[in-house]
């Protein structure tokens, strides 16, 4: 009788703990069935897991361009000297979302349907909805709601602000848009007679170029210039001359 004991005693004792092994019992077959799961994908695909993987990235970087970041290659020298022929931008789509809108000295990605053509273009944000933007003062400067803005950091050397003299009032919701290398820029100036008067919907902005990518050796983040840091809000010019 104390053996059959002693035997009985040994049995529980070397039963595996209930609570140590339930989540391993329980996971397990979730796990074995993802990667059940994987491996028949991934027989059904030439290449196997490697084409699987493939895939997945490049799934990945197709949500990032459609929604989030899209490359952009510099067509012209419109934006010289900053921006040369061939320079790879990455474009926020982000940047005018949630509320947020395109901002003076933005440069901005956009599609120029309807307004400059069938394409799309890069420039920079001069005026947005309701400024006041003429060309030139008597020192050959852009004013923006009276205040005169230096771009002396970014336009192209040689170039003046602007050949073309102008004088407009951008609607609410339009943007007004000037290349940096003005001589040899296409952009609102040249429209100031068409229907719209050169002014770009704002809602036609694909995204905010943030960064040059390509080539490396010209890499480098695109900040907004301090220029238009000291322009005044529509209604300040607008009580002056009130």
């Amino acid at each position: 009788m104390d053996t059959e004991a002693q035997h009985t005693e040994r049995d529980r004792s070397s039963r595996p703990s209930g609570s140590g092994d339930t989540p391993s019992d329980s996971a397990g077959p979730e796990e074995r069935s993802r990667f059940a799961l994987v491996s028949r994908i991934g027989s059904w695909l030439p290449g196997g897991r490697i084409t699987l993987a493939l895939l997945t990235c490049l799934l990945f970087l197709l949500f990032l361009s459609t929604f989030v970041l899209r490359p952009f290659q510099i067509p012209s020298g419109s934006m010289e000297r900053g921006l040369r022929i061939g320079d790879r931008v990455l474009v926020n789509k982000l940047a005018y979302r949630f509320g947020a809108a395109p901002q003076r000295g933005d440069i901005v990605v956009f599609d120029g349907t309807g307004y400059f053509g069938h394409a799309d273009y890069v420039k920079r944000v001069v005026g947005v909805g309701g400024d006041h933007v003429v060309c030139c003062d008597k020192e050959g400067r852009i004013q923006v709601n009276g205040r005169p803005v230096d771009e002396s950091r970014y336009l192209y050397p040689g170039d003046s602000p602007s050949a073309v003299p102008f004088d407009v009032v951008v609607p609410d919701g339009r943007l007004f848009l000037l290349g940096d290398h003005r001589s040899d820029s296409s952009d609102s100036r040249d429209h100031l007679g068409s229907p719209g008067g050169g002014m770009v919907p704002a809602g036609a902005v694909i995204g905010r170029a943030d960064a040059i990518v390509w080539p490396f050796g010209h890499a480098t983040r695109l900040h907004r210039p301090d220029a238009y840091a000291r322009v005044p809000a529509p209604a300040a010019e607008a009580g002056a001359h009130g």
